[in-house]
C-alpha cells in the first residue's frame, strides 16, 4: 500500500513531465503555427513566394483557399495557401549557378608566385 506522500511525488513528477513537455514541444509548435497563418493571411498580389515543395513564383491571384502562382512567364499554376512555405524578399534570386570572384589567370598572364 502506498502513502500518501508517495502518491503525492508521484503526481508532482507527472505533472512536472507534462509542464516539461509542454515548453519544449507543444508551445514552440504553437508558435510556429501562428506565424505560418500570419503570412498565409497577409499575401498579396505580387509577393515572390516559395512553395512548401520548393517552387519559386510570383502571386497573381488570390482566392479564399488557394492562390495562382506564375512560376515561369506565361506559366501559372494553382496553390493551396497552406502551401506557401515563406514569401521570400525581393531582392533575393532562387539558387543559380554561382559565378567565380575573379577570373582565372589566362595563359599570357603571369601567375602570382
Amino acid at each position: 500500500m502506498l502513502g500518501a506522500s508517495g502518491g503525492n511525488s508521484f503526481f508532482f513528477l507527472i505533472v512536472i513531465a507534462f509542464i516539461f513537455i509542454w515548453f519544449m514541444f507543444i508551445r514552440p509548435q504553437k508558435k510556429r503555427q501562428l506565424e505560418a497563418a500570419r503570412v498565409r493571411n497577409t499575401l498579396s498580389v505580387g509577393d515572390e513566394v516559395v512553395t512548401a515543395a520548393g517552387i519559386y513564383g510570383e502571386i497573381t491571384r488570390l482566392d479564399e483557399d488557394d492562390v495562382m502562382v506564375r512560376i515561369a512567364p506565361g506559366v501559372e499554376v494553382r496553390v493551396a495557401r497552406k502551401a506557401i512555405g515563406a514569401v521570400t524578399p525581393r531582392d533575393v534570386e532562387p539558387d543559380g549557378p554561382a559565378e567565380p570572384d575573379e577570373p582565372a589567370a589566362g595563359p599570357d598572364e603571369p601567375s602570382a608566385g
